[in-house]
């Protein structure tokens, strides 16, 4: 028989995700089965996989614990791969709730198809091990996680949450609209409005990770809407504050190339001919500014109305020096 006593961080998740996570090889047939017949069991009582766990609560395992010696994350001896990631970070904000960091461009959030370990993710995992915040051996169910993604080549604030709570909260907000999003970018040409908030429709390939977009509504296309300002402009391009009221893949990219204004470095939607011209090999598009609205009562209460931008990137600096930002 195993058990395990619900913490903090495990807290509020049904029961069968809780499996699933401490035991990730598990089949999930087999604990529904365990669960149907009565071989787990919360507080030794009947239970039901949609249940959801609290404080203190126990769940007990009644089966043979060969099926756990290499699971539960207590058992694992071999160093954690977060640290052969930097543990340094560009730290806008931290809380005891969540952590507001740069992500440098050329960066990665997560691991993609080349395994390389030095991740954002990774770098946040280290950082909070090393200043004590995160120990993967006192976690039964929970790992700090980020709760928005940026391309490698984009640059800007990502929401990093330190606590089950916060992970929850902070996605319930961005799914509400309430973390309001101010990106930086330098186009190909000027949009001809000076003000203007674009409405088209956005599908995402899957098997070539691009999306297109088009005008009128079809089949698996979802509406897009962006919004944007002309900061300033020269002979052949414009800085744009954009912000962003929809948030699907590439959907800043994507929207500004089908206006006919593409960002400048974009190698999937840009000018080629363009980027080549001024030696610009990655996108010119950064993540600047955050501004929370959050609820009395909620773990990010104290957030409410909290504005955090980052320091002007310096493609901005550099072609556009003498813009004004309000």
């Amino acid at each position: 028989m195993k058990e395990f006593c619900i913490q903090e961080n495990d807290s509020d998740q049904r029961l069968d995700r809780f499996l699933q996570k401490i035991l990730p090889r598990l089949p999930k047939s087999l604990f529904y089965k365990w669960i149907r017949t009565k071989h787990i069991k919360v507080n030794r009582k009947r239970c039901t996989p949609d249940q959801r766990l609290c404080v203190s609560d126990t769940v007990q395992l009644f089966v043979s614990d060969t099926y756990f010696e290499a699971e539960h994350p207590s058992a694992r001896t071999e160093a954690p791969e977060f640290l052969q990631a930097p543990d340094k970070l560009d730290i806008l904000f931290e809380n005891d709730q969540i952590l507001l960091v740069c992500k440098p461009v050329g960066l990665v959030v997560h691991c993609d198809n080349r395994q390389v370990p030095d991740t954002l993710i990774n770098r946040v995992l280290h950082y909070l091990y090393r200043t004590g915040a995160y120990d993967p051996k006192q976690e039964q169910s929970f790992t700090p996680a980020l709760c928005n993604r940026l391309d490698r080549n984009t640059g800007g604030i990502v929401i990093a949450a330190k606590t089950a709570a916060a992970l929850r909260e902070v996605n319930r907000l961005i799914r509400e609209d309430r973390i309001h999003k101010t990106y930086l970018c330098v186009t190909v040409g000027t949009p001809k409005l000076h003000d203007a908030k674009l409405r088209a429709w956005h599908k995402k390939s899957e098997s070539h990770n691009t999306v297109t977009v088009r005008d009128t509504k079809a089949d698996g296309f979802q509406e897009i809407i962006t919004a944007y300002h002309v900061i300033a402009s020269n002979t052949h391009h414009a800085l744009l504050s954009v912000d962003l009221i929809t948030g699907r893949t590439h959907q800043i990219r994507a929207h500004l190339a089908h206006i006919g204004t593409p960002i400048l470095g974009d190698t999937k939607y840009g000018n080629m001919k363009e980027n080549r011209s001024t030696h610009c090999k990655y996108q010119r598009l950064w993540a600047y500014q955050l501004t929370f609205s959050t609820d009395v009562g909620t773990c990010l209460a104290d957030l409410d109305g909290l504005t955090v931008r980052t320091e002007l990137p310096a493609f901005v600096k550099q072609e556009f020096p003498q813009a004004v930002l309000s």
